[in-house]
């Protein structure tokens, strides 16, 4: 059947940038078949078969996406939020005590059903179980990646790097014709992993033709090692050791040199911006202005729920443009629409997944999110990319399709309850060595 969301402020995201207000989207299952304005709808629509949607006003915007973060993480946020050294000293310790396959799914599951609440209907999740993340994601209905992390040291999963790297290519072959889910070798760091881990990865994912994500230039204690050791920044040694390419995601890149830079545009590397855990952290504000002048794709991560506490792209779309202002000391820096380009079309551009989503277009998915605008904060709209980066949050969020299908109806979940999601991760957790934390919840 047909579908027809009427009466909306349609943000197309499209190379033309369109805007129809009054305008509409039709689909049908789950592909985009015409946008534009209300009085350019087909005549089509008149047959009584086809079933319409009043937005109500509301922004009816392409699906967000999610670039980098670690869904598995939801059971450590709020722990050791000021802890210094919190990733080696906490979180790294505890994911080797508590974490497993179920809680990997049961976590993965939540963290899907909030991100759908909040208007993301993509993402590249990097984390450990990934089999179980994929399933996860697929249950819930999401479009992802599923990124399978690789240690030097091992991790909760495997102790081998080079069996983690076998299981993800397993995974990348288990979903390969799916529509909707696939999967990568994502090592954890450029100082995590040795060069021949870093170059036996990068193989499998340049032969798949999927992302090669791995945090990069994000720490001082990377940055120095590379100095003192090889003279170079990470980013000169993925490229000395053939791994920095067009399928290399580099989440984000922080202390850059215009060196770096150049190399990321010379070999068509893209950039996740995961600006609320950065500053959270006080690592710093990656060059986003000079990387978007090179025309290098850029698209906004969250990080994991330990490192950002949030796993939702408009709270991230305000943080960057406050804090590049802010950086630039240059009120004018950073414009809304660029902003709302990062995170839908440049992050899908980013993620590989352009061809299919970040846009309201014909042929594309029909991946949607209707952001009313009859709450308080809402009011007015004069130009819908402010209102969507300045204004909007996740409360603001009232209906969200992926390929077609309703997934969030009256900002509620359409297939599972929130709290069902919730309850079952709590069950685990109690099992666990967060059962030490969870004394609220008795």
């Amino acid at each position: 059947m047909k579908t027809v969301i009427i009466n909306v402020i349609v943000v197309t995201m499209n190379e033309a940038r369109e805007i129809h207000n009054p305008g509409f989207v039709m689909f049908e299952n789950d592909t985009i078949l015409a946008t534009g304005p209300m009085e350019l709808l087909p005549k089509e629509a008149e047959d009584s078969r086809i079933h319409f949607i009043d937005g109500k006003n509301g922004i009816l915007m392409p699906g967000m996406v999610n670039i980098h973060t670690h869904m598995g993480m939801i059971p450590f946020r709020g722990l050791g939020d000021d802890c210094k050294d919190r990733l080696r000293v906490f979180l790294l310790p505890m994911e080797q005590k508590a974490m497993d396959r179920e809680l990997v799914y049961l976590s993965t599951r939540y963290a899907a059903g909030e991100m759908l609440l909040s208007g993301v209907t993509s993402v590249l999740d990097m984390y450990y179980y990934e089999e179980e993340a994929a399933r996860a994601m697929d249950e819930m209905g999401m479009r992802g990646i599923a990124g399978q992390t690789i240690m030097d040291e091992g991790a909760c999963d495997f102790s081998d790097p080079y069996e983690a790297i076998a299981y993800g290519e397993r995974l990348i072959k288990k979903y390969e014709s799916h529509p909707r889910i696939t999967a990568c070798v994502a090592p954890h760091g450029t100082s995590t992993c040795s060069g021949e881990v870093l170059q036996a990865a990068y193989r499998i994912d340049s032969s798949y033709r999927v992302p090669f994500t791995i945090h990069t230039a994000e720490m001082e204690y990377e940055m120095e090692y590379f100095r003192k050791d090889y003279g170079m920044t990470p980013v000169q040694y993925l490229e000395s050791i053939g791994v920095l390419g067009e399928m290399t995601l580099a989440a984000h890149c922080i202390h850059m040199t215009e060196e770096d830079i150049l190399l990321l545009k010379e070999k068509g590397s893209k950039v996740a911006h995961c600006i609320g855990s950065n500053t959270k952290a006080a690592k710093g504000v990656a060059p986003v202005t000079a990387m978007l002048g090179h025309e290098i794709p850029v698209g906004l991560g969250t990080d994991g729920p330990a490192s950002g506490n949030t796993l939702d792209i408009l709270t991230q779309m305000k943080l960057c443009a406050d804090f590049h202002k802010n950086e630039t000391k240059d009120r004018s820096a950073f414009p809304a629409e660029t902003i709302v380009s990062l995170a839908t079309i440049k992050g899908a551009k980013a993620m590989g997944i352009d061809r299919v989503t970040g846009s309201l277009e014909p042929g594309k998915q029909a991946d949607m999110v209707l952001v009313e605008t009859g709450s308080a904060n809402m009011f007015p709209v004069y130009d819908p990319y402010s209102s969507l980066v300045y204004s909007a949050n996740a409360s603001n969020v009232e209906a969200v399709y992926v390929a077609g299908e309703c997934l969030v109806k009256n900002k509620k979940l359409v297939n599972v309850e929130l709290k069902e999601l919730r309850d079952s991760l709590i069950q685990k957790m109690k099992k666990t060595e967060f059962r030490k934390h969870m004394d609220f919840y008795k």
